[in-house]
């Protein structure tokens, strides 16, 4: 009896040691649960919560851009898209199969959409291909029965209505590369598209606008089941444009036999641009819709570089055209109008000749007729007096040497030498002949077709420091629009010697001895303006020199002169501007005056309300390269 009264006991107690254990651990899971369900609610509302529901980034609609009638320049269009969703396909490759029977897909495409497959989840969308066109759709749909997983989706894609004739100021969109990511969420989503060239990546930020939200409801596996909510995000900023796309595709046409050429037309009062243009371009809309390798090998290796935007990154020897400066440069620095030189047909600096474009030479010469025969002698002996400095000084004044600083990305800067420059580049003293060189824009010197406008902007406008800009408003909070003539700077150039500047210029056009006479144009209240310019891209050999030297035509065209022409309209009251720059086109007088003639008459028949109500920009919303060539200065010349 008392072993079993024992076991009794031990049993009791062990019971008791089992229970309370188990309400111990009981206790515990309670305080858990309650800690779980009633402390931490919220918080575990919020994850549960979370998981369920998605939030989705919309691309905003990129914002247009517009010239200064409105017209579109860039715009967004329909953009179908074929998609594939691998769990859908089951056997992606044996469908990509079937739809490239269908549709023409490359090699790439169907590499990157199986490669894509492995790594995204079953029910994500693959962008197959897109830019399809209507035909593409219709052959889809029609064969869906044998294409299972694949779908068309409507998204937006960028535009260009007039392709090339707008390619180099407008520039494209592409794709997002690697290093283009910065902390903007947008540029992580598939198939974004950023600015990369033109006026789209200078105002990429304000183009690209803000995203949007969708809140849309996933279940476990993460598929969609609905949207819940959808936020739109700010669409992209209109960009409004200076520029007049009649007289840009006009200009186009009338330059389209050129192999290279660029034009710039400015008002001289605002510095608004009005035309800018390059030949040959590209289409900017191959970009925007993917370029192929062999697109862009033709591109690049195209002798006449089509992606260089030649009117603001084209560096070219100004030739005579650069004799404005020069004659201005005599007069601030004290040598007079009448300053006489007589002309052989060339000029001795010791042991070296440097001869005048007239052979014969032009006899006794001062400024103004020097400037109107394009008389080599005269500029040779004024710039041998004033020195290569003072020349510079007034250069730089006018807006040579330096990139004007025009809204528009890739802009380049010339070069204006000086004896500090030579020495601090080359290591070299400056020599007496290099500067007679300098004194016909030919040598060192080098300028853009762009810098050639400001030049002669500042000149007519009565000296006021015109910066050239694209965009009618201030976009970027930083570059100032549409200033009002009267708040423009002033270059406090000489009235007089300006005065005296523009009386030649008129000559070189309307006088009979004029190097542009060709060129005039016959209703007087239109007339032109201007300086012809011919720069030298080769050494002619004094046997060439003896027995005559060649013409253009006779010549490989990559030896012909670089054809040039600064000009402006109306004569009697100065405000548009050209520049013209033909590579490789022979005289200035005989190619680049013409276009400049057609250019200017064209400017003033779109204009002419506004020229005649006096405005200067306020109209319609507005509120205010080449070869590097050194010819040899013993055998350097000019020619009007």
């Amino acid at each position: 009896m008392k072993p079993e009264r024992t076991r009794s006991k031990s049993f009791t107690r062990r019971a008791a040691l089992l229970t309370g254990g188990k309400m111990l651990l009981l206790s515990g899971l309670l305080g858990r649960m309650y800690y779980l369900q009633v402390v931490e609610s919220e918080k575990y509302k919020t994850l549960a919560e979370e998981n369920r529901v998605n939030f989705r980034l919309l691309a905003p609609p990129r914002g247009f851009i517009v010239d200064r009638n409105g017209d579109y320049l860039a715009i967004n269009i329909q953009n179908y898209q074929v998609t594939l969703v691998r769990e859908q396909a089951k056997d992606v490759a044996a469908v990509l199969d079937r739809l490239t029977q269908v549709i023409d897909l490359q090699d790439h495409e169907v590499a990157r959409v199986l490669k894509e497959s492995k790594r995204r989840r079953g029910f994500v969308p693959i962008t197959v291909s897109d830019n399809l066109t209507w035909e593409e759709v219709s052959r889809i749909g029609v064969n869906a029965p044998d294409l299972p997983g694949v779908s068309i989706e409507v998204g937006q894609t960028r535009h260009y209505p007039y392709g090339p004739d707008m390619a180099h100021v407008v520039g494209y969109v592409s794709s997002v590369s690697e290093k283009d990511l910065t902390d903007d969420p947008l540029l992580e989503l598939p198939g974004f598209r950023i600015g990369k060239n033109g006026i789209e990546k200078k105002y990429d930020l304000a183009l690209r606008g803000t995203g949007g939200t969708s809140q849309v409801e996933v279940n476990a596996l993460g598929r969609v089941i609905k949207e819940i909510d959808r936020q739109e995000g700010q669409p992209g900023r209109e960009v409004r444009l200076t520029l007049d796309m009649r007289l840009q595709q006009m200009i186009r046409a009338r330059i389209k036999d050129e192999r290279a050429a660029a034009v710039v037309v400015l008002d001289a009062h605002t510095g608004a641009v009005r035309a800018i243009t390059s030949t040959p371009a590209y289409d900017p809309n191959a970009f925007s819709a993917g370029l192929s390798t062999k697109q862009w090998n033709e591109l690049v290796n195209n002798p006449y570089s089509p992606l260089t935007n030649k009117a603001t990154a084209g560096r070219y020897a100004p030739g005579s055209t650069f004799k404005i400066a020069v004659a201005l440069a005599a007069l601030e620095n004290g040598i007079p109008a009448d300053h006489s030189t007589f002309c052989p047909g060339h000029m001795q600096l010791g042991n070296r000749r440097f001869h005048c474009w007239k052979r014969h030479g032009h006899g006794h010469m001062d400024l103004v007729d020097a400037m109107r025969e394009s008389c080599d002698i005269w500029f040779y002996d004024v710039a041998r007096k004033i020195g290569v400095d003072k020349i510079a000084e007034t250069a730089r004044k006018l807006g040579l040497g330096d990139p004007t600083g025009i809204d528009l990305l890739g802009e380049k800067g010339g070069l204006i030498p000086t004896k500090a420059w030579k020495r601090g580049a080359l290591g070299e003293s400056w020599h007496a002949g290099e500067t007679l060189v300098v004194g016909i824009g030919q040598g060192y010197v080098l300028t853009t077709p762009l810098q050639l406008a400001v030049m002669t902007a500042r000149i007519v406008n009565g000296g006021k420091a015109v910066t050239p800009y694209l965009a009618m408003d201030d976009i970027d909070g930083r570059t100032v629009r549409g200033r009002k003539p009267e708040d423009i700077p002033s270059l406090n150039l000489n009235p007089e010697h300006l005065r005296i500047i523009l009386q030649s210029l008129d000559e070189v056009v309307n006088h009979r001895r004029g190097t542009a006479r060709g060129s005039a144009i016959d209703d007087p209240g239109w007339g032109m303006g201007g300086k012809t310019g011919t720069a030298q891209v080769r050494r002619i050999s004094k046997a060439e020199r003896e027995t005559g030297v060649r013409k253009s035509e006779d010549l490989e065209w990559r030896l012909r002169d670089h054809a040039l022409f600064v000009g402006y309209a109306p004569v009697h009251d100065p405000r548009f501007v050209v520049s013209v720059i033909v590579e490789h086109g022979g005289g200035g007088s005989s190619v680049a005056a013409p276009i400049a003639k057609d250019v200017l008459l064209e400017t003033q028949r779109l204009f002419a309300d506004e020229v005649a109500a006096g405005g200067t920009g306020a109209a319609n919303g507005e509120t205010g390269g080449g070869p590097t060539v050194t010819p040899n200065p013993a055998d350097a010349e000019g020619q009007g």
